[in-house]
């Protein structure tokens, strides 16, 4: 069995409420206490939730039942315990830090240049890649959707702020649930720039207008969002916003959970001259088949003269078959009024 933080718990494991973020509902997760963090998991499919560093880890409401915890003062989560023997863990993890702080007066001078010292060759011998790459891999959900807000209000700046018409903003969350199901990406529709489609951390795509406002139906934009979620799942979308950010940001979100308030100046700048990464034609024949979309309104979009999309159109998976409709009319007509002023 694995080793902990603590050698008398080896795999201990319980059961918890874990809330995303205050105004999110609590959902029942699987707890699993590890060598140098705390696992969130789903209990149905298994897959990793959250994960919270065993030393940033705060108790919410001393000697209250159940045990409320926070990765942290500040932070969004929170997750309620019953267990004993889990409470009794993380108890003795925090007193364990506690008492190995030193205490003011003693040895200060010396603590702070160890401290120093240590962040210092840590500065000089971790490579930034792998800073990033470690950074993205332990971020919990609501700190992939804070970076992806930060990196729209950038975007923002630069294209426009997304269109807020309620109408169009509901047809197109529709869209959306019908491409991906309850666990949908939001979709918002940019005045501008010269993207057609983005993705950000978090679960965010953007589109630009004229791929509704200037389309025959809704396939096209269906076809960009598929395409913008395949890129979103073959390349971490935190990875490039943290390069963007730099190391010393990333060594403070990594250490306080949040990145600086000016880390994503000019990213949205930067996103928009990027251009997007070839996607593999199996890949989005595969996608377009699985939900019924026809590819050749996609392909045409990208190139109108069809050459660099013949895959996508003589192997287009709804070719002599009839597909449904994507969205009624009613919500179709709402949608390209969506940045009616």
């Amino acid at each position: 069995m694995r080793s902990t933080a603590l050698k008398q718990f080896t795999k201990l494991e319980a059961t918890g409420l874990w809330r995303e973020a205050p105004e999110l509902q609590r959902r029942e997760v699987v707890v699993s206490f590890g060598e140098s963090s705390l696992t969130i998991s789903d209990p149905r499919s298994e897959s990793a939730l959250s994960h919270w560093s065993l030393p940033a880890v705060e108790r919410l409401n001393p000697g209250e039942r159940p045990a409320l915890f926070a990765p942290g003062q500040d932070a969004l989560e929170t997750l309620e315990i019953e267990d004993a023997l889990m409470i009794e863990a993380l108890e003795r993890v925090r007193d364990a830090l506690s008492s190995a702080r030193p205490r003011p007066g003693r040895l200060r001078g010396s603590f702070v240049l160890i401290v120093s010292a240590a962040i210092a060759l840590a500065m000089v011998t971790l490579a930034p890649g792998a800073l990033v790459s470690h950074t993205a891999s332990v971020l919990p959900p609501a700190t992939r959707l804070g970076i992806g807000r930060m990196a729209l209000a950038d975007l923002s700046r630069v294209a426009g702020a997304p269109c807020t018409d309620p109408t169009g903003q509901g047809a197109l969350d529709r869209l959306s649930t019908r491409l991906f199901g309850p666990i949908a990406p939001q979709i918002l529709v940019l005045r501008d720039g010269a993207a057609q489609a983005l993705h950000l951390p978090g679960g965010i795509i953007t589109l630009h207008r004229d791929l509704i406002e200037k389309a025959p139906g809704p396939e096209i934009a269906a076809g960009y969002i598929l395409a913008e979620a395949e890129r979103a799942t073959a390349s971490d979308p935190v990875l490039p916003a943290l390069r963007h950010a730099g190391f010393i940001a990333t060594l403070r979100l990594l250490t306080t959970g949040a990145l600086p308030p000016d880390a994503l100046e000019g990213y949205g700048q930067a996103l928009l001259l990027t251009p997007p990464a070839d996607l593999p034609a199996d890949t989005l024949l595969r996608r377009f088949g699985d939900e019924g979309i026809p590819a050749t309104p996609y392909a045409r979009s990208v190139d109108p003269t069809g050459e660099t999309t013949l895959a996508l159109i003589e192997a287009d998976p709804m070719k002599g078959r009839a597909a449904l409709p994507l969205m009624p009319d009613s919500d179709w007509l709402g949608l390209q009024a969506i940045c009616a002023e």
